[in-house]
């Protein structure tokens, strides 16, 4: 579904990411995990579109988006969360989710139609909306949201563009406990025909949802493999998760 071959990024004379390769297969989660300043929010913007890789190729389904803008690359398939919340805070739950699906459908060029008067998009947006958690909040405006709520509606907006991949940008970063629990159901249930690409730093999340994880040190790989492996492997215990074993927070 998504792969990435020899992934460069150099600024300068600084080289973050280094000939990194991966591929994520429909129905999967790939965790990407490593050490603040390991390269994966870099990784994660040359997949994405917002930087173009020194070196490399990113495919979508066998297509090449290598130079592909990120709504080229939205409207093929790839979506993703922001670790900031990008929301249009003084809209409706509704009105964002029915904004994201208009976008989609290339229906938010047509001015002269109200969006209340689109009920198969009312009816998608409320499915949507109990999907992510948000149907009790359909009418509420996102800035009245906790954060949590807020975060889950990222995922909403994402999922309103019909994805073939979903990346998730730290999901539950500056979530309580219980509202990283809800993060980790809310992944969990996700449609299992969608490939999942997520940064995180929380572990319970990470080895809660992961099938693979791809741990990078200095913008390389430093292993590509299952939970156990990465939980098993010495040189990832003293990278990352701490030379005892134990996890660690980064």
């Amino acid at each position: 579904m998504l792969r990435a071959d020899g992934l460069s990024k150099s600024f300068g004379a600084l080289e973050v990411t280094k000939q990194v390769s991966f591929e994520a297969p429909a129905g999967q989660r790939l965790a990407i995990i490593g050490p603040n300043g390991a390269g994966k929010t870099t990784l994660f913007n040359l997949l994405a579109g917002e930087l173009q890789p020194s070196t490399g190729t990113i495919t979508l389904e066998g297509r090449d988006i290598t130079q592909l803008t990120p709504n080229r690359r939205a409207r093929l398939g790839l979506a993703r969360s922001f670790q900031k919340n990008n929301l249009f805070f003084k809209l409706t739950v509704r009105e964002n989710l029915l904004l994201a699906q208009l976008a989609k459908e290339g229906s938010a060029r047509c001015f002269w139609r109200r969006v209340t008067q689109l009920s198969g998009s009312q009816t998608r947006a409320e499915a949507l909306a109990a999907q992510v958690g948000l149907d009790a909040n359909l009418e509420e405006p996102v800035e009245a949201l906790s954060y949590g709520a807020q975060r889950q509606l990222e995922i909403g907006l994402a999922l309103a563009t019909s994805p073939r991949v979903l990346l998730l940008d730290e999901p539950t970063s500056g979530m309580s406990p219980e509202e990283t629990q809800r993060m980790l159901a809310l992944v969990r249930d996700l449609p299992r025909e969608l490939a999942v690409v997520i940064i995180e730093h929380d572990m319970d999340m990470v080895f809660g949802t992961a099938d693979r994880i791809l741990v990078l040190n200095y913008g390389q790989v430093l292993l590509d493999g299952s939970p156990e492996e990465v939980r098993s492997s010495r040189a990832v215990q003293e990278t990352y998760l701490g030379g005892s074993g134990e996890e660690a927070a980064c």
